[in-house]
This record gives C-alpha cells, structure tokens and sequence, in this order.
C-alpha cells in the first residue's frame, strides 16, 4: 500500500495517527509513504512505515518517485493530500484502487472516493474536525474498525542537557500567525524568572532574523528537523505560535502553549497532549492567513496579550489542564 501526503510540516506529522490505525488493524500490511524530501525526518523511525519514497518539485525527482511508487506494485494509492500533483501521482501509481477525498480536486481521478470526515464520523456537516481526525476517518471508511485516535509519532534522540529548559518558537510562515518578538522576549524573561525555565529560542529557516531580538537568551539557529525534534523532545515545555514545530512537540508528548492568530484551532491545536491554546475571538477568524483581510495589520494575532500567555504556562506548569482554550 501507499500513502500520498505532500506539503505542510505539521499535515505529514498528523498522518502518522491513521497510519498507526491501519497497522494496528492489518499488522500484515507493508506501507510505504510518499512524502516531500524535507519533511522525511518527521516519518523515519515510525514502525508503522515500511519504506519512505522522496520527492520534491521538480520534475525529474516527481518522474523518479513515479517510477518507484509503481515499482511497489501497490493494490492501494490512498492519497491524504489535496493538491493536483499528489492527485496525478495517485492515478498513474499502477494501482488497483484509486483513493483520496471526494471534495477535493480533480476527484474524477480516484475509483475510491472518500467521503467528508463528518460523515465518516457521524457528526454535523458543520462540525469542524480536527487534521488528525481528518486523515484517521479516511481509515475508517477503507475498513479499519472505528476507535480512538491515537497520538502522533515521532522518533527523537533528547538532546542531554543538564537545565530545565522550553523551546520557544517565536517565528511563523505569515504575519497573521506571528506573535510580536517584543512579546516573545518578555515572555521569554517570565520562563527563566518566575518558572525557573530556561528559555531557547528557535525560528523557521526563513525567519532568523527574528532571533536578534533575543540576544540575552540562548538562540539555536539553522537547525535540522533532526535537530529541532531531539532538542524538542528534551523540553518541558513548548510556547510558540501555530506552526509545525507545534505539531513535532505534541507528538513528542511536550505541553504546550499555542498563539493562534488567523488560523482554525479546532483544525490545528495540539492533539493528544496537555495544551492550552491562547487567541482572541474575531469575526474574520479563520482565514487563508496569506495577509489581513479585514484591517491594515493582523489584529487578531495582535491583541493576544501576554498576561494571558503567561497565565496558560503557569496553569500547564501546576499540571491544571488537559487541553484547553483561552
């Protein structure tokens, strides 16, 4: 069998409950993944996984991964991504059944067409579900018996360190799903003074440039996913905003204190672990996120207050929550 799932750090990490579901139902079966080079880290180690198949977007490296997705002369090309490329990909597999999600394009290309996670699920059409779950009822509807998700997977090596520390993640892709640098620096003082947590600062490939504002606190830059995941996994803690490093320390098991801003936390928050989310409640929420919509800057991000972030970290500290909103 494959498993198609391009794109999106946190999306390849919230596959692994569905494929823990699949394996636990048919132990017999051989799975073999399908995911972009860079997030290849994410899925090595999982026992779930027989085999990992790379590819990236060009076009040499898409004819390769063709080739070797058809080599594994699968019965099943299930594909948990919704883009045209992974959609094509399924269609030339070589494969007997053909599957993806009915309400994603070009559906006309899979002879398996899955339905919408709600009515797998048995809720509302207007029920929202979270990504996890969403990939899960996929299972479901191909035979795995209907249970409770499991958790994500995630192999790291902590790394050893003598001190108490959290990771706080201060960079995101958009401005809309970014917390303020100043805010992330005094929230930064907060862990080292009053929890006697020490902070490290990380931030995306992209975003750097950020950690200068950190110039007192401990900054670990042009890390590896390799290197982010076992420097996560020796973490009490996590703060950051939404973004795929939020998804690598939920299924290292890590509590964790999320910023939303522009984005759906019902869709996104940490899953399976002890969270707190903090956001504030606007009508425009949620939203493609690629700029704001509605106002000159993101305010929905922006008026995140840091009492409230603190207050979620000393409640997680004292081990009162189990995963909530604020």
């Amino acid at each position: 069998m494959v498993v198609i799932r391009l794109r999106s750090l946190g999306d390849t990490i919230l596959i692994t409950p569905a494929l823990r579901l699949l394996k636990h139902f048919r132990p017999d079966l051989s799975i073999t993944a399908v995911t972009e080079r860079s997030f290849t880290p994410v899925l090595e180690g999982n026992p779930d996984i027989s085999d990992i198949i790379t590819v990236d977007r060009k076009w040499r490296s898409i004819t390769t991964a063709l080739a070797q997705i058809r080599g594994c002369r699968p019965v099943l090309c299930l594909n948990l991504h919704g883009g045209p490329s992974s959609a094509w990909m399924t269609a030339v597999s070589g494969a007997k059944f053909k599957a993806g999600f009915a309400h994603f394009q070009p559906a006309f290309l899979y002879n398996v067409r899955i339905p919408r996670a709600q009515q797998i699920l048995g809720r509302e059409d207007e029920h929202i579900v979270h990504t996890a779950e969403h990939h899960a009822s996929a299972m479901f509807f191909l035979g795995v018996p209907k249970t409770t998700i499991p958790g994500a997977f995630l192999q790291a090596t902590p790394d050893r360190s003598d001190m108490t520390y959290a990771v706080v993640h201060v960079g995101a892709k958009y401005s809309t799903k970014r917390w303020p640098a100043n805010y992330f620096r005094a929230l930064s003082h907060f862990l080292r003074e009053d929890c006697q947590i020490e902070p490290i600062i990380v931030a995306g490939p992209e975003q750097e440039k950020l950690l200068e504002n950190f110039t007192e606190f401990t900054c670990r830059k042009k890390l590896t996913l390799n290197q982010l995941k076992n420097l996560l996994a020796g973490a009490v803690l996590f703060v950051g905003n939404d973004s795929g490093p939020t998804h690598m320390a939920a299924a290292l098991g890590v509590p964790s204190v999320v910023i939303f801003g522009s984005s759906n936390s019902s869709v996104w928050r940490p899953w399976k672990v002890r969270y707190e989310v903090i956001e504030t409640d606007w009508d425009c929420k949620p939203c493609p996120g690629d700029r704001c919509y509605a106002f000159e800057e993101p305010r929905c991000i922006l008026s995140v207050e840091l009492k409230d972030v603190e207050a979620a970290i000393s409640r997680l500290c004292t081990k009162e929550t189990t995963g909530s909103k604020s």
